[in-house]
Protein backbone atom coordinates (compact mmCIF):
# COMPACT_ATOMS: atom_id res chain seq x y z
CA UNK A 1 0.00 0.00 0.00
CA UNK A 2 2.85 2.40 0.79
CA UNK A 3 4.70 1.42 -2.35
CA UNK A 4 1.76 2.69 -4.70
CA UNK A 5 1.24 5.44 -2.51
CA UNK A 6 4.55 6.36 -2.99
CA UNK A 7 4.77 5.71 -6.88
CA UNK A 8 1.36 7.75 -7.35
CA UNK A 9 2.77 10.78 -5.04
CA UNK A 10 6.09 10.42 -7.31
CA UNK A 11 3.78 10.55 -10.66
CA UNK A 12 1.92 13.19 -9.86
CA UNK A 13 5.07 15.66 -8.44
CA UNK A 14 6.56 14.69 -12.13
CA UNK A 15 2.98 15.75 -13.79
CA UNK A 16 3.76 18.92 -12.00
CA UNK A 17 6.90 20.16 -11.88
CA UNK A 18 6.79 21.43 -15.39
CA UNK A 19 3.77 23.52 -14.55
CA UNK A 20 5.74 24.98 -11.53
CA UNK A 21 9.13 25.31 -13.37
CA UNK A 22 6.83 27.46 -16.11
CA UNK A 23 4.84 29.47 -13.70
CA UNK A 24 6.98 29.99 -10.75
CA UNK A 25 9.82 30.48 -12.90
CA UNK A 26 7.93 33.31 -14.86
CA UNK A 27 7.17 34.49 -11.23
CA UNK A 28 10.62 34.73 -10.00
CA UNK A 29 11.90 36.95 -13.13
CA UNK A 30 9.12 38.87 -12.73
CA UNK A 31 9.69 39.64 -9.19
CA UNK A 32 13.88 39.47 -9.01
CA UNK A 33 14.31 41.09 -12.36
CA UNK A 34 11.76 43.09 -13.24
CA UNK A 35 11.38 41.39 -17.09
CA UNK A 36 9.10 42.12 -19.38
CA UNK A 37 5.87 39.58 -18.74
CA UNK A 38 6.65 37.76 -22.06
CA UNK A 39 10.21 37.62 -21.56
CA UNK A 40 9.33 36.51 -17.87
CA UNK A 41 7.40 33.44 -19.48
CA UNK A 42 10.14 32.59 -21.98
CA UNK A 43 13.00 32.41 -19.40
CA UNK A 44 10.15 30.07 -17.46
CA UNK A 45 9.45 28.03 -20.88
CA UNK A 46 13.21 27.77 -21.47
CA UNK A 47 13.45 25.68 -17.78
CA UNK A 48 10.65 23.94 -18.33
CA UNK A 49 12.29 23.34 -21.77
CA UNK A 50 15.34 21.65 -19.70
CA UNK A 51 13.24 19.70 -17.81
CA UNK A 52 11.00 18.45 -20.53
CA UNK A 53 14.41 17.33 -22.29
CA UNK A 54 15.36 15.33 -18.97
CA UNK A 55 11.98 13.26 -19.10
CA UNK A 56 11.87 12.83 -22.23
CA UNK A 57 15.78 11.50 -22.53
CA UNK A 58 15.18 9.51 -19.70
CA UNK A 59 11.86 7.92 -21.60
CA UNK A 60 13.73 7.45 -24.45
CA UNK A 61 16.31 5.48 -22.66
CA UNK A 62 13.90 3.32 -20.93
CA UNK A 63 12.28 2.16 -24.15
CA UNK A 64 15.50 2.07 -26.47
CA UNK A 65 18.26 1.07 -23.95
CA UNK A 66 20.28 3.80 -25.63
CA UNK A 67 20.47 7.82 -25.04
CA UNK A 68 20.35 8.16 -29.02
CA UNK A 69 22.03 10.51 -31.70
CA UNK A 70 21.54 14.42 -32.23
CA UNK A 71 18.40 13.74 -34.86
CA UNK A 72 17.08 12.12 -31.90
CA UNK A 73 17.75 14.83 -29.52
CA UNK A 74 16.69 17.46 -31.91
CA UNK A 75 13.21 15.82 -32.32
CA UNK A 76 13.02 15.76 -28.70
CA UNK A 77 13.94 19.15 -28.09
CA UNK A 78 11.48 20.13 -30.80
CA UNK A 79 8.68 18.60 -28.97
CA UNK A 80 9.21 19.96 -26.20
CA UNK A 81 9.33 23.47 -27.23
CA UNK A 82 5.79 22.25 -29.42
CA UNK A 83 4.11 21.74 -26.73
CA UNK A 84 5.17 24.51 -24.85
CA UNK A 85 4.28 26.83 -27.04
CA UNK A 86 1.36 25.37 -28.21
CA UNK A 87 0.22 25.70 -24.27
CA UNK A 88 1.58 28.96 -23.36
CA UNK A 89 -0.62 30.27 -26.70
CA UNK A 90 -3.48 28.51 -25.47
CA UNK A 91 -3.08 30.11 -22.10
CA UNK A 92 -2.76 33.31 -22.80
CA UNK A 93 -5.29 34.16 -25.96
CA UNK A 94 -7.79 31.54 -25.08
CA UNK A 95 -10.59 31.34 -21.67
CA UNK A 96 -13.79 29.63 -21.62
CA UNK A 97 -16.59 32.21 -21.01
CA UNK A 98 -17.92 29.43 -18.75
CA UNK A 99 -15.23 30.38 -15.97
CA UNK A 100 -16.30 34.06 -16.06
CA UNK A 101 -18.93 35.66 -14.25
CA UNK A 102 -20.21 38.05 -16.94
CA UNK A 103 -19.60 38.86 -20.65
CA UNK A 104 -17.27 41.84 -19.09
CA UNK A 105 -15.15 39.57 -17.31
CA UNK A 106 -14.98 37.47 -19.92
CA UNK A 107 -14.09 40.81 -22.02
CA UNK A 108 -11.35 41.53 -19.14
CA UNK A 109 -9.30 38.40 -19.50
CA UNK A 110 -6.85 39.58 -21.73
CA UNK A 111 -6.03 42.78 -19.64
CA UNK A 112 -4.94 40.75 -16.93
CA UNK A 113 -0.96 40.35 -16.36
CA UNK A 114 0.42 37.01 -18.73
CA UNK A 115 1.75 35.44 -15.82
CA UNK A 116 -1.52 35.79 -14.27
CA UNK A 117 -3.33 34.30 -17.20
CA UNK A 118 -1.08 30.96 -16.86
CA UNK A 119 -2.13 30.12 -13.55
CA UNK A 120 -5.56 30.04 -14.53
CA UNK A 121 -5.38 28.18 -17.72
CA UNK A 122 -3.49 25.89 -15.86
CA UNK A 123 -5.91 25.22 -12.64
CA UNK A 124 -9.14 24.97 -14.72
CA UNK A 125 -8.09 21.71 -15.85
CA UNK A 126 -8.50 20.20 -12.31
CA UNK A 127 -11.17 22.90 -11.46
CA UNK A 128 -13.93 23.03 -14.07
CA UNK A 129 -16.23 24.99 -11.68
CA UNK A 130 -13.08 27.82 -10.83
CA UNK A 131 -15.29 30.96 -11.84
CA UNK A 132 -13.98 34.75 -12.05
CA UNK A 133 -15.89 37.55 -10.44
CA UNK A 134 -13.80 40.72 -11.25
CA UNK A 135 -10.91 41.04 -12.99
CA UNK A 136 -10.21 44.57 -14.16
CA UNK A 137 -11.27 48.38 -12.44
CA UNK A 138 -11.78 51.63 -12.12
CA UNK A 139 -11.48 53.80 -9.50
CA UNK A 140 -15.62 54.40 -9.69
CA UNK A 141 -16.11 50.92 -9.75
CA UNK A 142 -15.46 50.34 -5.95
CA UNK A 143 -18.29 53.26 -5.23
CA UNK A 144 -20.78 51.57 -7.52
CA UNK A 145 -20.37 48.39 -5.17
CA UNK A 146 -20.53 50.26 -2.08
CA UNK A 147 -17.38 50.33 -0.85
CA UNK A 148 -14.70 52.75 -0.20
CA UNK A 149 -12.69 54.25 -3.00
CA UNK A 150 -8.80 52.86 -3.57
CA UNK A 151 -5.96 55.02 -4.48
CA UNK A 152 -4.24 52.12 -5.37
CA UNK A 153 -5.01 48.41 -6.17
CA UNK A 154 -3.97 46.08 -8.40
CA UNK A 155 -7.38 45.45 -10.17
CA UNK A 156 -6.08 49.06 -11.69
CA UNK A 157 -4.08 48.85 -15.25
CA UNK A 158 -0.20 49.13 -14.15
CA UNK A 159 2.61 50.77 -15.91
CA UNK A 160 2.85 47.74 -18.41
CA UNK A 161 -0.65 48.01 -19.24
CA UNK A 162 -1.58 44.81 -17.23
CA UNK A 163 -3.90 44.56 -14.14
CA UNK A 164 -2.21 42.63 -11.34
CA UNK A 165 -5.06 40.53 -9.79
CA UNK A 166 -8.50 38.73 -9.93
CA UNK A 167 -10.89 37.79 -7.90
CA UNK A 168 -12.36 33.92 -7.67
CA UNK A 169 -15.52 32.74 -6.32
CA UNK A 170 -15.29 30.95 -3.17
CA UNK A 171 -19.17 30.72 -2.33
CA UNK A 172 -21.26 27.33 -3.25
CA UNK A 173 -17.50 25.74 -2.77
CA UNK A 174 -16.39 23.52 -0.27
CA UNK A 175 -13.80 24.73 2.22
CA UNK A 176 -10.79 22.22 1.73
CA UNK A 177 -11.50 23.29 -2.16
CA UNK A 178 -11.12 27.00 -1.02
CA UNK A 179 -8.06 26.40 0.55
CA UNK A 180 -6.61 24.25 -1.88
CA UNK A 181 -7.22 26.55 -4.77
CA UNK A 182 -5.42 29.29 -2.41
CA UNK A 183 -2.37 26.57 -1.98
CA UNK A 184 -1.79 26.17 -5.53
CA UNK A 185 -1.62 30.27 -6.56
CA UNK A 186 0.67 30.54 -3.09
CA UNK A 187 3.15 27.35 -4.82
CA UNK A 188 2.95 29.37 -8.02
CA UNK A 189 4.54 32.64 -6.13
CA UNK A 190 0.96 34.71 -6.22
CA UNK A 191 -0.83 36.19 -3.32
CA UNK A 192 -3.66 34.88 -1.95
CA UNK A 193 -5.90 37.11 -0.04
CA UNK A 194 -9.54 35.59 1.42
CA UNK A 195 -11.56 38.38 1.69
CA UNK A 196 -15.77 39.52 1.86
CA UNK A 197 -15.93 42.72 0.37
CA UNK A 198 -19.01 43.04 -1.57
CA UNK A 199 -19.13 38.84 -1.73
CA UNK A 200 -17.11 35.94 -0.08
CA UNK A 201 -14.36 35.73 -2.60
CA UNK A 202 -10.16 34.49 -3.24
CA UNK A 203 -8.54 37.61 -4.38
CA UNK A 204 -4.70 36.40 -5.96
CA UNK A 205 -2.98 39.02 -7.50
CA UNK A 206 1.27 39.65 -8.87
CA UNK A 207 3.59 42.02 -7.14
CA UNK A 208 4.04 45.29 -9.30
CA UNK A 209 6.82 47.25 -9.57
CA UNK A 210 5.16 50.23 -9.44
CA UNK A 211 3.50 49.64 -5.68
CA UNK A 212 5.27 46.49 -4.17
CA UNK A 213 2.59 46.58 -1.05
CA UNK A 214 -0.39 46.53 -2.67
CA UNK A 215 -2.73 44.24 -3.13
Amino acid sequence: MKTAILFIFKLLLLLVLPFIFLIRGAVFLHENYAWHPHLAIIGGGIATLLLLLIYFTWFYGRVTGRWGNARSFRIRAGLAVALIVAYCMHGLLFFNDKHAKSDAVHSEYTSLHPILRLSISTIVFLDRDLLITDASRLPEDYRKMGLKKKAHSLHYAQSNGYTHAFDLRTRQHSEFRNQALALYFKMMGLRTLRHGGTADHLHISLMSHDRPGAL
